[in-house]
């Protein structure tokens, strides 16, 4: 006899079947209730058949590769997030593209894992450098996309467990991505004009690359110094003051698009190969881990060396959201704008 359940706040179906005596549970990985009542049954027949001596009917295979490609194509992040999982994930397709997912173990990732640290270890850059000097950056930066994907498998019933999950992650080197006002300001001369405004702004509010080049004009309020800005780690729209020299870098701003951070009239969508030239062109190409993401830690790193106190900084990298009065109570925007002035008033304009 076969029957389903629910357990409680899961909205997945169980089936419950009882045959010879025996009973047998597990999941049908689906919140189609008549689809898990057609899952039970058949569950039911594999029993029965397995049982009398009988072969099994063959199961469904879900193929790496197949399921690799409907995990992109539902995600829903920028389109710089999903370009770099691609790019990241040519190392592992190459060795599961082949593989049923249901039969990738905890084993197989961590062998993969350990696959890939020694990869890392033989490359030209740190073949005279100890185990301790060597960033496994790219390889915790793998292994946590694999863990993405599996949780969406799970989600959609293709996996029960999560073989990604629970992997130690590898030691990451520190980078040297700080920028000393002079620096700033060298790389801010050799820069394109996108780019030293991209930059710019940057600098003077810590936003993530993401959030600076999804900003558009509807969401600027030049007037009162304040913008709305959708943040893509958290998913969510928050309010932010602006400092008045982040408010002269927009004013400097041409409208020839709806977003803000435009090159000949259409969207930035991203800016790292220019970014990297204007690195080159100013003699830093030395600072190992200078990327568009740095602005934001220099933004962090001049608070800090102005004085400001740790709770400004905490809410200024953060961002503040639209329930302001009840989350920040302790903090007016009119009080962070200060702190952010007296951080940057003596900086060029852009």
């Amino acid at each position: 006899m076969a029957s389903i359940y629910r357990k409680k706040g899961n909205d997945i179906w169980y089936y419950c079947i009882t045959y010879g005596g025996k009973k047998y549970q597990g999941t049908t990985k689906t919140t189609d209730k008549q689809s898990a009542k057609l899952i039970a049954e058949a569950k039911q027949t594999d029993i029965a058949r397995e049982k009398n001596d009988l072969p099994v009917l063959k199961k469904t295979v879900v193929n790496f590769t197949t399921a690799w490609d409907r995990y992109i194509k539902a995600d829903s992040s920028s389109s710089s997030n999903i370009k770099n999982k691609k790019y990241l994930s040519i190392h592992f397709l190459s060795v599961f593209k082949n593989k049923d997912i249901k039969d990738i173990t905890v084993s197989d990732i961590e062998n993969y894992r350990l696959q890939r640290k020694v990869e890392t270890e033989n490359l030209p850059k740190n073949t005279d450098k100890k185990e301790s000097q060597i960033s496994f950056r790219t390889v915790n930066r793998e292994i946590s996309i694999l863990h993405h994907f599996f949780e969406y498998c799970i989600k959609n019933g293709m996996v029960d467990k999560n073989p990604a999950a629970g992997h130690k992650k590898l030691r990451e080197g520190k980078r040297d991505i700080y920028l000393s006002k002079e620096e700033q300001e060298r790389l801010i001369a050799v820069a394109s004009p996108h780019v030293k405004l991209f930059i710019g702004f940057s600098t003077l509010t810590g936003f993530r690359k993401s959030d600076v080049l999804g900003l558009k004009w509807d969401d600027v309020n030049l007037e009162d110094k304040v913008i709305r800005v959708w943040i893509n780690k958290t998913r969510e729209w928050k309010i932010y003051p602006l400092s008045t020299a982040a408010t002269n870098v927009l004013k400097n701003i041409k409208k020839d698009c709806e977003y803000v951070f435009s090159y000949k009239g259409k969207r930035l969508n991203d800016i790292k190969r220019s970014f990297k030239t204007s690195v080159r062109r100013a003699g830093l190409s030395g600072k190992e881990g200078l990327t568009p993401h740095a602005c934001r830690h220099i933004f962090v790193t001049r608070l800090t060396e102005a004085g400001v106190e740790s709770k400004f900084i905490r809410d200024a990298a953060g961002h503040m959201s639209e329930k302001m009065s009840e989350r920040y109570k302790h903090l007016s925007p009119n009080a962070l704008r200060a702190k952010l002035d007296e951080a940057f008033s003596g900086d060029k304009k852009v």
